[in-house]
């Protein structure tokens, strides 16, 4: 457990070494998913502001779908789109790095204060952006920061659309950009 917390303080301080860490490291795949688990549910408590048990649901079903969705993005763009000569990374290690970068989506819990879950959402966000870059930089073995942020804006505007067009379809979705 205490390996676990210091990894999930790490991610959330973006300690570049340690996105390398869990990329080398195939037991860390449940402490990933553990993670975006635990991130998706800080949605859906941050979110029982806006709309109580239905919202509840919701936040955690939108959270872990944009997530994978937005991970699977990530994944064909970074190695199949927009990769470099260097670039060397199975879904695995790309799943375990960008699930350890959901680490600050845990301060969503705050948004359960009324007026406060858009604001704490949005930071929410940016810095699990932030993370998520680092993340993509470690995994595909970028040398270019800028090239990992054009792999995760591209993968999370697609991602948005799509979540657009399916609370479109269905009238649902929760808040899953930035999941």
């Amino acid at each position: 457990m205490n390996n676990f917390l210091n990894r999930l303080l790490r991610a959330a301080k973006l300690d570049a070494a340690l996105y390398e860490e869990v990329e080398a490291d195939p037991s860390a795949m449940a402490q990933a998913m553990g993670v975006v688990v635990l991130s998706s549910v800080a949605a859906g408590i941050g979110s029982l502001s806006q709309g109580g048990g239905v919202a509840f649901i919701g936040g955690i079903l939108g959270a872990l779908i944009g997530w994978f969705v937005w991970a699977f993005l990530t994944y064909l763009i970074g190695t199949k789109v927009l990769p470099t000569p260097r670039t060397r990374a199975d879904y695995g290690q790309l799943l375990r790095t960008i699930g350890f970068s959901s680490a600050p989506g845990l301060i969503r819990v705050v948004g359960v204060i009324p007026g406060l879950m858009t604001l704490v959402f949005f930071i929410a966000g940016i810095w699990m952006l932030v993370a998520m870059v680092i993340a993509v930089r470690q995994a595909l073995d970028y040398e270019s920061t800028l090239r990992a942020v054009g792999v995760c804006v591209i993968g999370w505007i697609i991602q948005i659309a799509l979540m657009a067009l399916f609370v479109a379809i269905f009238g649902t979705g929760g808040q899953a950009a930035g999941a």
